[in-house]
């Protein structure tokens, strides 16, 4: 049997990780400033991450969600104040996808209505739901083409408040900091007035949290740039450094019936594990902080080198645009440079890095990168 290619890939073998190094099965280090699609939030191999995951490993690894899951719980009572959701319902599941599947149908469940506002190159997974308030035809297959989704541009609030008035939106699902698309940021103004906006027409606000999100932008959540609280908030990527793992954050407002949501692997023990590990870290080591202060470093070093037409992002979540095709320069940054970064697009290069970057490891990027360029 042939192994399907999920992505082209880069001829290279990644056998070990520690910290925001990597390494080949030739011996080969390379730094990492994409972190896995901005998976690895704590490092590659964090000894405290490691030394739980095993523990939890030799203890119990899964039993059903129909048992009372103690790992679940400390988790819910640990997020609540870390995030600024204490009066939240956390739901668990595996992915990014499922994340943003689960929370739309809760909106409908919610309101009774079956359309969705989304915004324009927004990323919200490849699911059924999620592909249809995804902006990429090249990923929505025929039986994804339901009509449910009407896309705007992202910061027209204008528009939004247009369709909002129409009273049959029952949710609009927008991402703070779009990743897929490119690191365009919704403005605190439109992020403040599409609350407004929501609540006005009975509609719920999905804030998906899965790239931008786990102090990944310099606050925990990207939104709360804007100061707002969203109806329902998605999380994936950096909640368990890696071990497959999704949640919503549901408002006190919303109460799902039992069977409305329901998930097998979901908030497993091994999952659970890993996620109390990387909030262990995250508050131990000041990560959020550091994301906000490494990541303005890395900002300013960037706005220096020649042929960037602009740098754009916030915290350790940063997108270079240039004026022509990045595919070579990002080879070259593999090959030559040994150093792994993203795309967005045919000319946009994005940096997800761990959070635990430092600035010298910020100055030894631009160092390389610059030598590059």
């Amino acid at each position: 049997m042939k192994l399907y290619d999920v992505y082209p890939l880069f001829d290279i073998h990644i056998v070990r990780g520690l910290g925001c190094h990597v390494w080949d099965d030739k011996g080969q280090e390379y730094l990492d400033l994409y972190g896995g699609h901005a998976v690895i939030s704590i490092g590659h191999c964090h000894p405290h991450y490691v030394e739980a995951l095993s523990r939890q490993a030799a203890t119990l690894g899964f039993y059903s969600n129909s048992v009372i899951n103690g790992l679940q719980r400390q988790l819910a009572e640990r997020l609540g104040p870390v995030s600024g959701y204490d009066d939240y319902q956390l739901f668990l599941i595996n992915s990014g996808a499922e994340a943003n599947e689960n929370a739309l149908k809760l909106a409908s469940f919610q309101t009774g209505r079956t359309r969705v506002l989304a915004a324009g190159h927004a990323f919200h997974g490849r699911t059924s739901l999620a592909v249809e308030v995804t902006d990429n035809p090249r990923i929505t297959a025929p039986i994804n083409a339901n009509g449910h989704t009407t896309f705007l541009p992202l910061n027209d609030l204008a528009a939004f408040r247009a369709e909002l008035a129409k009273g049959d939106v029952a949710a609009v699902i927008v991402e703070p900091i779009q990743g897929v698309g490119g690191i365009h940021m919704a403005t605190p103004d439109f992020l403040r007035g599409l609350r407004e906006a929501c609540t006005e027409a009975g509609a719920l606000l999905i804030c998906d949290e899965i790239q931008c999100g786990y102090g990944r932008s310099g606050r925990f959540f990207a939104h709360q740039y804007a100061g707002i609280r969203p109806d329902l908030i998605t999380c994936a990527k950096g909640i368990a450094n890696g071990f497959p793992m999704g949640a919503v954050l549901i408002a006190p407002e919303i109460k799902p019936s039992y069977g409305q949501l329901g998930t097998t692997f979901g908030g497993n023990h091994l999952a659970c594990a890993a996620a109390l590990a990387v909030l262990d870290v995250i508050e131990g080591e000041h990560l959020v902080d550091n994301a906000a202060r490494v990541g303005a470093h890395l900002k300013a070093r960037l706005a220096t080198l020649p042929g960037i037409k602009e740098v754009r992002g916030e915290g350790l979540m940063i997108g270079l645009e240039f004026d022509s095709d990045i595919k070579t320069m990002r080879q070259r940054l593999v090959h030559e440079e040994h150093v792994f970064t993203g795309a967005a697009g045919t000319n946009i290069l994005r940096l997800l890095p761990p959070l635990t970057l430092t600035e010298a490891e910020a100055d030894d990027f631009v160092d390389r990168l610059n030598r590059v360029l």
